[in-house]
C-alpha cells in the first residue's frame, strides 16, 4: 500500500519536473547552507584547537604586568632567569620551563636581508613549544653558559636569506652580532592569530642579553605542565611562588599574569562555534521558506486534481488514503530536496575547506539531522493540503472542471 502510494507520488512529480525542481529549491538551499556552515565551522574549530596545541603541550605563559582594563596595566617588573629556575625547581607538576626574550631585528646574509623575530632562550624552549630540529643540532651547554654567537633559524628565515642553500654552518648578522647557523627548525606554519611561526631566529638567552638587549631581563616564562597533571594546580603553584619571589603582601595585587593556553583555546573555539550556530540559524530560514513553497504547490496541486480526487473517493478510496497520497508527495518532494542539498553541501564544503585552508571535518550527525528535518518539513507543510484533499466532497469534486 505505502509503496504504491510512493509510486503514485513519483509519477505526479514526474509530470511537472520543472515545477518540482523549483519547489524543492528552498529545501536544497536550506539543507545545503546549514550543512556547509556547520562543516566549515567544525573545521575552523578543529584548526584552532590544533594550532593552539602546536604552540605547546599544556602550556602556561607567565608574563610580567597585570592587565587592569583596556589599555591599562600594573607595574611591569620584568622577570630574571632565576625566576624560571625557581619554577623548574619548586613546582613539581612542571615538565619544562623556558625563559624567553625576543626582539624584531633585521637579519642579513650576503646581499639578502629580512626583518625577523630573534628569540633568546635555551633548549627547553624547543620542548615547551613542541618544536623539533629538522637539521643540525641544539645548543650545547657550553654555548648556553658562554653566550656563544650561534643560532637556529626557522623555515621562513631560511627561504628569505638562503633560498635553496643549506644554512648550516653559514653566518648571519643580527644587528652587530654575527652568529653561526647550527640548526634549522621544522616548519610549523601560521598560528591561530595569523602569525608566521617559522619567521624566527633562536639564540642562547645569555647571548641575547649580552649582545642585543643589554640587560638581564626575561620578557616571558613559558611553562609546560607534565601530562596528566592538572594545569590549574600548576597555575596556582606558580602564582604563589611568584608572589613570594616578588615580595607581594596579602593585600597586594599580582604584578604578573599566569595564563593557561587552554583558556585561549576555549575562548577561540567558543567564538567559532557561536558564529557557526548563528550562520546556521540564518541558513535554516531557507528551510522554512522551502516548506512554505511546498505547501503552496501542494495546494495548487489539490486544486488542479480536484476531479481526480473526486473519482477516487467515488469509487471507494478512503479519506485516509487520499490524505496519505498527498502527504507522501510532499515528503518525497522535501526528501529529494534534502538529498540534493546534502550532495551539494558536501561538495561545497570540500571545496571551501581547501580554499580557506581549514580541515574538512565530516559531521554525520548534522547530515542525518538535516535530512530528517527536510522530511519533517514535508510532513508539517504538506499536511494541510493533504487534509484539504481528503475532506473534499466527492459530488462537488466530480462537478469541478
Amino acid at each position: 500500500m505505502l509503496w504504491n502510494t510512493v509510486l503514485l507520488a513519483l509519477r505526479e512529480l514526474k509530470r511537472n519536473v520543472m515545477r518540482s525542481i523549483l519547489t524543492i529549491l528552498g529545501i536544497v538551499i536550506g539543507v545545503g547552507a546549514v550543512i556547509t556552515m556547520v562543516t566549515i565551522g567544525g573545521g575552523a574549530t578543529a584548526q584552532v584547537k590544533e594550532q593552539i596545541a602546536s604552540m605547546g603541550s599544556n602550556l602556561l605563559m607567565v608574563s610580567p604586568g597585570k592587565r587592569l582594563g583596556p589599555g591599562q596595566s600594573s607595574g611591569n617588573i620584568p622577570f630574571k632567569q632565576a625566576d624560571a629556575e625557581a619554577i623548574a625547581r619548586e613546582v613539581s607538576s612542571v615538565a619544562a620551563v623556558a625563559p624567553v626574550s625576543s626582539k624584531s631585528i633585521q637579519a642579513v646574509f650576503g646581499n639578502q636581508n629580512w626583518s625577523t623575530q630573534v628569540t633568546g632562550s635555551d633548549n627547553q624552549y624547543f620542548r615547551v613549544t613542541n618544536r623539533s630540529i629538522r637539521s643540525g643540532r641544539q645548543f650545547s651547554d657550553s654555548e648556553l653558559r658562554a653566550g656563544a654567537a650561534v643560532c637556529i633559524v626557522g623555515e621562513t628565515v631560511r627561504k628569505k636569506l638562503f633560498g635553496g642553500q643549506d644554512p648550516i654552518g653559514e653566518k648571519i648578522r643580527l644587528q652587530k652580532l654575527s652568529c653561526e647557523v647550527i640548526g634549522l627548525l621544522e616548519g610549523k606554519g601560521q598560528s591561530t592569530m595569523g602569525m608566521d611561526q617559522d619567521d624566527i631566529v633562536v639564540i642562547p638567552l645569555s647571548t641575547f642579553q649580552r649582545r642585543i638587549s643589554g640587560n638581564q631581563d626575561v620578557a616571558i616564562i613559558q611553562v609546560s605542565v607534565r601530562d596528566g597533571a592538572p594545569t590549574e594546580k600548576a597555575q596556582r603553584d606558580i602564582q604563589l611562588l611568584m608572589r613570594e619571589r616578588r615580595h607581594l603582601s596579602a593585600s597586594d595585587d599580582d604584578n604578573f599574569n599566569v595564563m593557561d593556553m587552554k583558556e585561549i583555546a576555549k575562548m577561540l573555539t567558543g567564538t567559532t562555534q557561536l558564529l557557526t550556530a548563528l550562520l546556521s540559524a540564518v541558513a535554516a530560514v531557507s528551510l522554512l521558506v522551502g516548506g512554505i513553497g511546498i505547501m503552496n504547490i501542494m495546494l495548487v496541486s489539490v486544486t488542479e486534481r480536484t476531479r481526480e480526487i473526486g473519482i477516487r473517493l467515488a469509487i471507494g478510496a478512503l479519506e485516509s488514503e487520499v490524505l496519505m497520497q498527498f502527504l507522501v508527495e510532499a515528503v518525497v518532494l522535501s526528501s529529494f530536496g534534502g538529498l540534493i542539498g546534502i550532495a551539494l553541501a558536501l561538495t561545497a564544503s570540500i571545496w571551501l575547506a581547501d580554499v580557506l585552508h581549514v580541515p574538512f571535518v565530516f559531521n554525520a550527525g548534522i547530515v542525518i539531522i538535516a535530512f530528517l528535518f527536510s522530511a519533517a518539513v514535508g510532513v508539517i507543510f504538506g499536511y494541510f493540503p493533504a487534509f484539504k484533499a481528503a475532506r473534499l466532497d466527492p459530488i462537488e469534486a466530480l462537478r469541478h472542471e
